[in-house]
């Protein structure tokens, strides 16, 4: 596990990201300091698509099991609040608080592809509620605000750096702690991002992301893995059940697997 210099470990930290009770207890036995939810991951184990199609109540559900279990703090991917008023952005954090997490994620994606983006000053409003509600549980809650600019591809390609940073600097001024830049992965913009953004940025793993060394030397303060951890442990089963049903062997899930009884262990 390693950190930057920082006041709280939410929101400076590099992580794997679980989405149940087991994959949390093994994250944390491996050295994770602190520990995030994947809102694809828990989507898919509750037979749902990621993109805010889970009830709100089974996400909290889910949160409150990875909590439980662990005794490290939690933030929650809450995707856009599974709300779209400030009211039921309130409620969405009080739930997240009494799931026992002490961090959020709140995105600026509607899931329209007409118009991909929270407009700004709707998306302030959010973090606004969002930070009153936590003030208000009187609870020091971690708000990692994420824009999808460059995830979703929205606007012009030369614009999309100057819409970042003035989304990220306006989130900040809102409440936000920490901002999340997902699909940003080349040096020189992270490094331009970390100058123009005075807050602790955060960035999501994917290729061509530089190591976490690199990160850290130009102060990128929180990595992010997403559902990687968890698609590439569902190309391990999906593998493992081809080569079972089409080949009759099983050599994938027999040549790399944990013990049965390290698995007990990590569960008393």
């Amino acid at each position: 596990m390693l950190f930057v210099t920082c006041t709280t470990p939410l929101r400076c930290w590099f992580s794997p990201t679980p989405w149940d009770a087991v994959t949390a207890r093994l994250f944390v036995n491996a050295g994770a300091r602190a520990i995030a939810t994947t809102s694809a991951g828990i989507a898919a184990t509750l037979r749902y698509a990621d993109g805010q199609n889970v009830p709100r109540e089974l996400m909290m559900d889910a949160i409150a099991r990875i909590a439980r279990v662990v005794d490290v703090p939690v933030t929650a991917d809450t995707e856009a609040g599974y709300a779209d008023s400030p009211e039921g952005l309130q409620e969405s954090i009080r739930a997240v608080i009494d799931a026992g997490a002490v961090g959020v994620n709140l995105e600026d994606a509607t899931g329209d592809s007409a118009q991909p983006l929270f407009a700004m000053e709707q998306q302030i409003e959010r973090i606004r509620a969002a930070r009153k509600a936590a003030d208000n549980a009187d609870v020091p809650v971690v708000i990692n605000a994420r824009t999808d600019v460059y995830l979703a591809q929205v606007g012009a390609v030369a614009s999309r750096f100057a819409d970042t940073v003035r989304r990220l600097n306006a989130y900040r001024e809102a409440g936000a702690d920490c901002l999340f830049v997902p699909g940003v992965t080349d040096m020189p913009t992270l490094t331009q991002l970390v100058q123009s953004v005075p807050a602790p940025i955060n960035v999501l793993a994917g290729p061509g992301m530089p190591a976490v060394a690199d990160l850290q030397r130009i102060g990128i303060a929180r990595l992010s893995v997403g559902s990687g951890i968890m698609r590439a442990t569902l190309a391990l089963a999906r593998d493992a059940a081809n080569e079972l049903l089409h080949e009759g062997t099983y050599q994938t899930f027999l040549d790399r697997n944990i013990p049965y009884n390290e698995v007990n262990e990590l569960m008393k």
